[in-house]
């Protein structure tokens, strides 16, 4: 509660931890009309319920905090008025189920009546509210409807998912709350929730690891993270998808989650992925490495299937370190000389890209951040291989671009990325003359301004008439 004084005296808040069924059966509960419209969709609905699925085996499972403002008898929602609306939703359909067919435990037969004449009926007159409302009912009824979901879901959803509620009784202190712990705080930084996130999928058998883990995450700076994530990571997984990719949200983190080795079904694909897990940690385990002092990473793919707990924190690790070497400020054409594999006009465009006096302009960064993201692409599959042709290849197909348009802003970058995807290409081939032989358009009466040096090495390699 420390932390929370400073925007609070603990006269003025509570803290608790209650069950979904305790939430919903408060009587005092409210939905202001000054909150937001309900934009959940079902795809909100489904990942809640997948989790629930998932973690049905645990004592308790949190969904989150949700704030109030105790005005008199009412507690107004300042935060988590998403989530409770979701909630309500799904009890109202467990409540119709248990009506259609009675439920075989009495208990919860009898807690589900009385929620039913505890729980809120809130009205709602946004038409985008009552649109979301009802197509997310009729998803969370067919859930709820299905013979997998079984009376023990129930009781866990009710008794055991949980949330902790934050009262406050000045409404403007409860606003100041929320916004300090969302607006200016880290949060809602996607990458912060998805270390929340890969931290509670921990296998028992890491457990030692969290704080090396959680301590290594907190000592890089925030700020690389979010480029790391924002400028590099989702646009290369979205890109070779055939998906836009211009802003990283918090709405996008489902991106990065995965799959738990240890919870997972054993469906087919999983197989390989288990096998690799669990080959790693064995080699690595070996009394053989104390005297070797080899380590074998594990052979992570930028656009691979994300595998939960510890090994997406070893992913952005790695990925760290693979983009600060690969990245624009490191690669310098001087320092490529006499480097093995390096010829061609390849020095020539790293050594152009890092000196040409308009490459700090908008519009040229986001023609850098394509050159870089399908760079790292192609060395991350098929390392430094042909590495000299693949920069040439990239580097045309990128500075097309910039040649083309006066103005270049973030959608025409993501348009040109879907239109002319070279990452779908990286992505399928199975070598590299696959990528390297395309063939790219020639140039002819194009005149972007300030970039006479782009212009002259693509007049020295052909690709400007």
């Amino acid at each position: 509660m420390t932390s929370l004084s400073m925007e609070a005296t603990a006269a003025e808040l509570s803290s608790n931890i209650i069950s979904v069924y305790e939430l919903l059966a408060d009587p005092a509960l409210d939905i202001p009309q000054y909150q937001r419209p309900y934009k959940w969709t079902g795809k909100h609905i489904n990942q809640l319920f997948s989790d629930i699925v998932i973690h049905k085996d645990k004592s308790a499972y949190r969904l989150g905090t949700i704030v109030f403002h105790q005005d008199g008898k009412k507690k107004n929602i300042v935060d988590g008025q998403q989530r409770t609306i979701s909630l309500l939703l799904a009890a109202r359909a467990l409540i119709q189920r248990s009506k259609e067919k009675k439920l075989e435990r009495k208990d919860l037969q009898e807690r589900l009546l009385k929620l039913e004449q505890a729980m809120v009926n809130p009205s709602f007159t946004s038409e985008i509210s009552q649109k979301n409302i009802h197509s997310n009912y009729l998803e969370v009824a067919r859930i709820v409807s299905r013979a997998d979901f079984t009376e023990a879901h129930i009781d866990f959803f009710l008794n055991k998912c949980q949330v902790v509620a934050v009262a406050l009784n000045d409404v403007s202190e409860a606003f100041q709350f929320f916004d300090s712990q969302n607006a200016r705080g880290r949060d809602l930084e996607p990458h912060d929730l998805l270390k929340a996130y890969h931290l509670r999928e921990f296998s028992p058998r890491d457990e030692q690891l969290k704080a090396a883990t959680v301590a290594h995450w907190e000592s890089s700076d925030t700020k690389e993270l979010a480029t790391l994530f924002s400028q590099y990571l989702y646009r290369i997984r979205n890109w070779s998808k055939g998906v836009s990719a211009r802003y990283f949200s918090k709405d996008d983190s489902d991106l990065f989650k995965g799959v738990n080795i240890d919870t997972v079904a054993s469906y087919p694909y999983v197989e390989q992925l288990r096998i690799t897990h669990h080959f790693v940690d064995n080699y690595n385990g070996q009394y053989e490495r104390k005297i070797d002092s080899r380590e074998l990473g594990f052979p992570f793919h930028l656009d691979q299937i994300i595998i939960n707990g510890r090994r997406f924190f070893e992913l952005i690790s790695h990925y760290q370190s693979k983009v600060t070497r690969i990245s624009a400020d490191c690669w310098s054409g001087h320092e490529l000389v006499g480097a093995v594999g390096f010829d061609g006009y390849a020095i020539s465009i790293m050594d152009t890209l890092n000196k040409y006096p308009a490459r700090t302009r908008t519009g040229d960064c986001y023609v850098r951040a394509m050159f870089d993201c399908l760079l790292i692409y192609y060395i991350d599959k098929f390392g430094h291989a042909d590495i000299s042709r693949a920069i040439e290849k990239i580097f045309i197909w990128a500075y097309s671009l910039r040649l083309q348009m006066q103005v270049v802003q973030l959608a025409s970058m993501d348009n040109y990325v879907l239109d002319n995807n070279l990452f779908r290409l990286i992505k399928e081939a199975t070598r590299p003359a696959d990528f390297i032989n395309c063939s790219l358009p020639v140039l002819s009466g194009q005149k972007s301004t300030r970039t006479d040096e782009i212009e002259a090495l693509f007049k020295a390699m052909k690709y400007y008439e």
